[in-house]
């Protein structure tokens, strides 16, 4: 699906199914560096499932035009357009990593827009180090491997992928080197600074639900904690064995816990 705003066209995987007012819809936020692929299992599973779905590109990333958003509030921001634009009054936000801080503090600027929330892979704050943001400010390759590699868990980076025959960090780091010149940057840099992350969890007022990897180093559980407490109506689940790229490595996992929530 293609959705149309003022600064040019969204693209939103929407399971090969037409909007359905009736429906309740669900909008999956991806991560820096990502596009809507990675929610692939999910987003296909609520679109035959009694949901409208839409797993949007954001700007500058996958299909969607436009220059990626300078900061996790501007992405915030743009969710509810996106809504606007698919003529949607209300839905379910799920976001990952950089994706579910944009979810959160889209859930505290605009409750009335906001059905449930799910962060996946959250940290507040979300720290990146001045040598990862060299790298990607440079676009050297070599940010992309770092991010890989920090990214799966030890285990899955010798195997494990649930589909036979794909490999996981081969095709995530893929993905990665689609991304257009100095996306990753702006995106990491958007992750760095967001600095109000605790104060709009104390203004989220709607059910939310956290999911975390027991091994990620991308986003450590400990910077999750004071998160989790903030929220008034919550409830969490860590995988453990897992690392930040849950969706990759615990598909089928991330989607139950999903289905119940939602």
């Amino acid at each position: 699906m293609r959705l149309t705003l003022d600064d040019g066209d969204v693209y939103a995987y929407a399971g090969a199914r037409a909007h359905d007012a009736a429906l309740r819809t669900v909008v999956f936020v991806h991560g820096a560096a990502n596009d809507h692929s990675v929610w692939a299992l999910q987003s296909r599973y609520f679109a035959h499932h009694g949901f409208n779905v839409l797993a949007v590109d954001l700007p500058g990333h996958g299909r969607s035009d436009g220059a990626a958003l300078g900061s996790v509030d501007a992405i915030a921001d743009w969710i509810p357009r996106v809504l606007d634009a698919a003529k949607i009054d209300r839905a379910a936000v799920v976001g990952h990593s950089m994706g579910s801080l944009a979810t959160l503090a889209c859930a505290a600027r605009y409750p009335e827009r906001v059905r449930k929330i799910a962060l996946i892979g959250p940290a507040v704050p979300m720290p990146v180090s001045d040598t990862l943001l060299a790298a990607a400010k440079e676009d050297d390759h070599v940010a992309f491997e770092w991010i890989n590699g920090w990214s799966h868990s030890a285990g899955k980076q010798v195997g494990g992928n649930q589909v036979p025959g794909m490999w996981m960090t081969g095709s995530a780091l893929r993905l990665m080197e689609r991304t257009r010149p100095g996306v990753l940057h702006t995106d990491l840099v958007a992750c760095h600074t967001y600095s109000t992350g605790l104060e709009a969890a104390k203004d989220v007022r709607c059910s939310t639900l956290v999911i975390l990897g027991g091994r990620d180093v991308m986003a450590p559980n400990r910077n999750a904690r004071a998160l989790i407490e903030a929220l008034s109506d919550k409830r969490s689940v860590t995988f453990q064995d897992t690392g930040h790229a849950l969706m990759a490595e615990q598909p089928d996992a991330v989607l139950d816990a999903l289905r119940e929530f939602l």
